[in-house]
């Protein structure tokens, strides 16, 4: 199938361009981009124009920031276009629910991705979960901002989510490997004083079982990244380490250590089987926590953030 990759920053360069690139299923047949481009595929400034000029690239993949991404979107969809979405699926909740009653309407696909939970071992994790009572579950995500978002100021403004931009991938994963849907009973969000987004975050949940459940999320780590769930459970704890591409039951390995160069891949072949049986895949549990984190959390300002340090 032919795909256009609309939006050539780093994620597409990074992860998406090697996935279709490298994939059976899938021919980059062109992008749209202000100031990207990929080489040897024809590039476009205007999705209009792409839209109008090459009917035939029926799947348009959308890795522009949360903002801007829902008229591109549903301009897609109006177009007959099937669409997939770069996490987070849009900048709110109501356009999310557009998008996916559109697409229903029209009778195409539309993908919400979620890279995280494509890590190796987060099924395992979901199986291990599955038939164990949930007594505590941890959230550390802590990473440096300036090496994983470098110039990217629209994170730092409205829509852009701040921390959550990480901690929606942590999300992800909890809410596909928990038996039991979680909620938000209250978080601290900590803005730094000449931005408008979250540099740090905490957060408490309301489990059904009365499991103790929050996380933590902060942007300011030196050194070593860490991205890590653990779950104390009836029948153990589980560790998921690396961003789901490590798991360990009490202690021990559980599976080879993974890269995590696996998850654009599982999701393009995903996408792949979603339009060949014509469905749709919209769970928008990870963003309707961060939108409830944002609605019940406290604002503490703290020291300002600046990309030079």
């Amino acid at each position: 199938m032919k795909v256009a990759l609309v939006g050539i920053g780093k994620i597409a360069v990074d992860q998406h361009v090697p996935a279709i690139t490298n994939s059976p299923d899938w021919e980059l047949a062109a992008t749209v981009s202000r100031h990207g481009s990929v080489d040897g595929v024809e590039a476009f400034t205007d999705l209009g124009e792409l839209l109008e000029t090459r009917p035939e690239i029926r799947v348009i993949s959308l890795c522009l920031p949360p903002v801007p991404r829902f008229a591109y979107a549903m301009q897609a969809l109006q177009a007959g276009r099937h669409v997939m979405l770069e996490k987070p699926p849009g900048a709110t909740l109501a356009e999310c629910h557009a998008l996916e009653a559109a697409a229903k309407a029209a009778g195409l696909t539309l993908y919400a991705t979620w890279h995280s939970r494509e890590a190796d071992m987060v099924p395992a994790a979901k199986a291990w979960l599955a038939d164990k009572v949930l007594k505590k579950l941890t959230v550390t995500w802590k990473e440096d901002v300036r090496r994983w978002h470098p110039g990217q100021d629209w994170i730092w403004e409205p829509g852009g989510l701040g921390v959550f931009d990480p901690g929606i991938n942590a999300l992800s994963i909890v809410t596909e490997i928990l038996p039991h849907d979680i909620h938000v009973t209250d978080a601290v969000l900590e803005v730094p004083e000449n931005r408008q987004t979250p540099i740090a975050a905490q957060i408490g949940f309301h489990h059904p079982q009365g499991a103790d459940v929050s996380a933590t999320f902060d942007w300011r780590q030196d050194g070593d990244q860490i991205w890590e769930i653990e779950a104390i459970t009836d029948g153990g704890t589980l560790r998921l380490s690396g961003g789901g591409a490590q798991m360990e039951i009490d202690g021990q390995p559980s599976g080879e250590a993974a890269a995590l160069d696996g998850e654009y891949p599982r999701l393009y072949d995903r996408m792949s089987a979603l339009v060949q049986k014509g469905g749709s895949d919209v769970d928008l549990r990870p963003m309707t926590l961060v939108a409830d984190a944002y609605t019940l959390g406290r604002r503490d300002t703290v020291a300002a953030f600046h990309e030079d340090g």
